[in-house]
């Protein structure tokens, strides 16, 4: 017959019979979850009287009983590892009593001496004690079941959770996976069911792992997204500081300052997709760095200043086009051993505060046992914005080299773009840069960005896209590593401070060294030594623009055209016509052609970018890949690899 549920059985119990009959059913029905502590007093009385018939007064006995109480006590408290400690208290107290009057009533008699009184006052305050915890346990019991439910429905049912901390805006929950199982792996993939069932956005769930289990962690919930108010950029974090100290571009979902310290992060890979904020985000990392005393910058912005043009007059250096950031990838490759010597030379293992000072202490000294008083050397940041533009005029590998170098140089690259795929930036380029700064992206380029165990961890820049500007996530040295998964957004800025930082704190930042400058000079020229008088030149050319090209202007219009010269090809059908120069004059004007690249600040050139003059002097461009070479082996040029040369500047421009 098939047996009605509890509930039913609760009602026709409820709207029963009043008969004496029905009375007692209904009571013994509700004793019966009551009577297993006092079924287990009875069975420990009736094993003291029967182990007293068989082992009263043995020695060996009592051996024997004495080491079993204390195996099935340890047993007790090991097998309650999974439960509230206050249960696995409860159970080893309870089973330590029991077993310890065992052990008297079997050696001495039940009656003999207290035991019979401790047997009757001390059998019932404990079996009491579970019924009282069972009755209070009548709302907690609903709430297990409700978990045990949820975490069912979630494909959890192996997990076992703990004591429930909950902080403002935060409720941290230690779990533990049954061994064998399941594993971390598996929480982490519930988790955007987890999300939906306690109804939060999927990055408002967070799995932390714990460094030494496989099957342990705390499950982080965040009920109330409190980064959707906006906070505008409240000043400088540290004026006058060190680029040392932590840069302050932000807050965390909790109210923590988002803080990225440089000299730490080493390099950093800004990503977002349009819209995300990742400009507002260079704001912020540039308004803080511009106020320190010891950073120099150099700055890369192909977008000509349309978002970052107020932090020109602070930067050091400043290009605005492909060849412009070539050159200057030129001269960081020039200045890392530059740096890193000097460095050495002052004895210092990597850059620090104290390196921008004047070297007045003997112990990073360039000279044996005095101080040298040598000039500081600053922190040197290389910007280079929207990069993509940049590694598609080079080559995706170009960072490589620097990145992995630059970090006892003193220096750190900061590249940022929209996607840095395979397709934009080479493996080994993405790998050297060791910190991110993830705004957000297409749900596909989350792993462009972040580590997969933030991945793993909840971090979910796709949810985002850039329909939340400035939110993001920061993963660097530096920072705690269970702030890497959790959410944050940089502070609201506009060029308009940009400005004032620029020129409230020219006074605070030191200039660029001699030896990174030198370093620069030697490869880049003119187009460093005169890059503020070329940026003046430049507007004032936009200004005035000239209408008729420099090599027409001094044409007279009215002039008759000149007669035939010797030399001249008359023009026939299948050949070349003009003059064509022998091959020494070609050198020669091969030579200008060089130096007039150079003039313009193009250092860094290849047989591509003589198209015209090989079409107006009949050359070949294999032709000119020869002559290339002969320059470079008179020293003209330098190899750039990737098939192209870098122009060597000529010394009185340097």
């Amino acid at each position: 017959m098939a047996q009605s549920n509890p509930a039913q059985q609760h009602e026709s119990q409820l709207h029963g019979s009043t008969s004496a009959k029905g009375v007692g059913g209904y009571l013994l029905h509700r004793a019966k979850p009551h009577l297993p502590p006092w079924l287990g007093m009875a069975g420990v009385g009736m094993a003291g009287a029967l182990g007293n018939w068989r082992w009263e007064g043995s020695a060996a006995a009592g051996v024997g009983l004495t080491l079993a109480s204390v195996a099935l006590t340890g047993a007790t408290w090991w097998a309650g590892r999974a439960a509230s400690s206050q249960r696995r208290l409860h159970s080893a107290i309870t089973v330590a009593a029991g077993s310890a009057w065992v052990t008297g009533a079997c050696l001495a008699g039940p009656a003999a001496g207290a035991l019979d009184d401790l047997y009757l006052m001390g059998g019932p305050v404990l079996a009491l004690s579970w019924n009282i915890r069972m009755l209070l346990r009548t709302s907690d019991g609903a709430g297990e079941s409700s978990d045990k439910g949820l975490l069912e429905k979630v494909g959890l049912a192996r997990m076992q959770l703990g004591q429930v901390r909950v902080e403002p805006n935060r409720v941290t929950v230690p779990y533990a996976i049954e061994g064998g199982e399941g594993t971390n792996d598996d929480v982490s993939k519930a988790l955007p069911r987890l999300a939906s069932a306690v109804d939060v956005p999927t990055s408002a769930v967070r799995n932390r792992r714990d460094p030494d289990s496989a099957a342990r962690g705390e499950l982080v919930i965040v009920p109330r997204d409190m980064l959707k108010e906006v906070i505008w950029y409240p000043g400088p974090s540290s004026p006058g500081g060190s680029i040392a100290e932590p840069l302050v571009i932000g807050v965390y979902d909790d109210g923590r300052p988002l803080q990225l310290t440089l000299p730490q992060a080493i390099h950093l890979l800004v990503m977002g997709v349009t819209g995300a904020g990742k400009t507002e985000g260079a704001i912020d990392v540039l308004c803080e760095a511009l106020t320190r005393r010891d950073v120099a910058v150099w700055l890369s912005d192909p977008k000509r200043g349309q978002d970052l043009g107020e932090a020109f007059p602070a930067c050091d250096w400043v290009v605005d086009t492909p060849a412009g950031a070539e050159i200057m990838i030129e001269a960081l490759k020039a200045a890392i051993p530059a740096r890193q010597k000097w460095l050495g030379d002052h004895a210092y293992r990597s850059w620090e505060p104290a390196a921008a000072e004047q070297q007045n202490d003997p112990a990073h000294s360039c000279q044996q046992g005095t101080a040298c008083g040598c000039p500081g050397m600053p922190y040197l940041l290389g910007w280079f914005e929207e990069a993509a533009n940049t590694l598609r005029a080079t080559d995706d590998d170009v960072f490589t080299g620097i990145a992995q170098e630059a970090r006892s140089a003193g220096a750190s690259l900061v590249v940022s773009m929209q996607r840095a795929s395979g397709y934009q930036i080479s493996t080994d380029t993405r790998a050297s840069l060791p910190s991110s700064l993830c705004f957000g992206v297409d749900e596909r380029d989350a792993g462009f960005a972040l580590p997969s165990e933030v991945l793993d961890a909840g971090a979910n820049p796709g949810a985002w896209g850039n329909k939340r500007p400035g939110y993001c996530y920061l993963c660097s040295a530096g920072v705690d590593e269970d702030l890497w998964s959790t959410p944050s957004r940089t502070f609201r800025n506009d060029p308009v401070t940009l400005e004032w930082v620029a020129a409230a704190f020219e006074s605070v930042r030191m200039g660029i060294d001699a030896v990174t400058a030198g370093a620069a000079a030697g490869v880049a020229g003119q187009l460093y030594t005169n890059r503020t008088a070329a940026e003046t030149q430049e507007d004032d050319t936009m200004d005035a623009e000239p209408l008729i090209d420099a090599e027409d202007a001094n044409i007279d219009p009215e002039r008759e055209l000149p007669e035939d010269e010797q030399g001249d090809d008359t023009p026939i059908f299948g050949q070349d016509a003009g003059h064509k120069p022998d091959p020494a004059e070609a050198r020669q004007l091969l030579a200008a052609a060089i130096d007039e690249f150079e003039a313009t600040g193009q250092m860094v050139i290849g047989p591509k970018d003589f198209t015209d003059w090989c079409d107006r002097n009949g050359y070949s461009r294999p032709w000119v890949s020869e002559r290339l070479k002969e320059a470079y082996l008179e020293g003209r040029l330098a190899d750039a690899g990737r098939g192209r040369w870098r122009i060597v500047p000529q010394m009185s421009h340097a």
